[in-house]
């Protein structure tokens, strides 16, 4: 085999390598989900839109953000008990966001107002790092 076609093979190993190092993995998911969602647990609404993946940022201004959680999360009071992980999910692309590695996870929560509630939480890998790009819950 000529230097050529090893330098070849090194590069395209080297990529695939990459490729799949690059993809979350459900712990990676789970701790990054858990610790943006501690920030919006502590009221600190502003450290949490600074956390978020830039297309939140992108969408919503700060401002806007404390605005918004603070109007949904206030009245549901404090989370009573641990969150328990409904499932997580991943996707290359999801609608209306451009393509890349996606982890959508969902919690059973419980709060002082709202016994049982489902929170949605959507991350990206943004630079190796997962980042929330949106929060729901029902």
């Amino acid at each position: 085999m000529n230097t050529r076609r090893i330098a070849a093979a090194l590069c395209l190993f080297a990529l695939v390598c990459r490729a799949f190092a690059a993809a979350p993995t459900e712990p990676e998911a789970l701790t990054s989900a858990e610790t943006w969602l501690a920030l919006v647990d502590n009221k600190q609404y502003a450290d949490s839109w600074k956390q978020s993946g830039s297309q939140f940022r992108a969408r919503v201004t700060q401002r806007q953000w404390i605005g918004m959680v603070g109007q949904v999360r206030s009245p549901l009071g404090a989370l009573k008990s641990p969150r328990s992980i409904i499932g997580v999910k991943f996707a290359r692309s999801l609608p209306g966001a451009p393509d890349g590695d996606y982890a959508i996870l969902q919690f059973r929560s419980a709060f002082e107002h709202k016994a049982e509630a489902v929170e949605t939480v959507t991350l990206v890998a943004e630079a190796g790092i997962l980042k929330c790009v949106g929060y729901f819950i029902q």
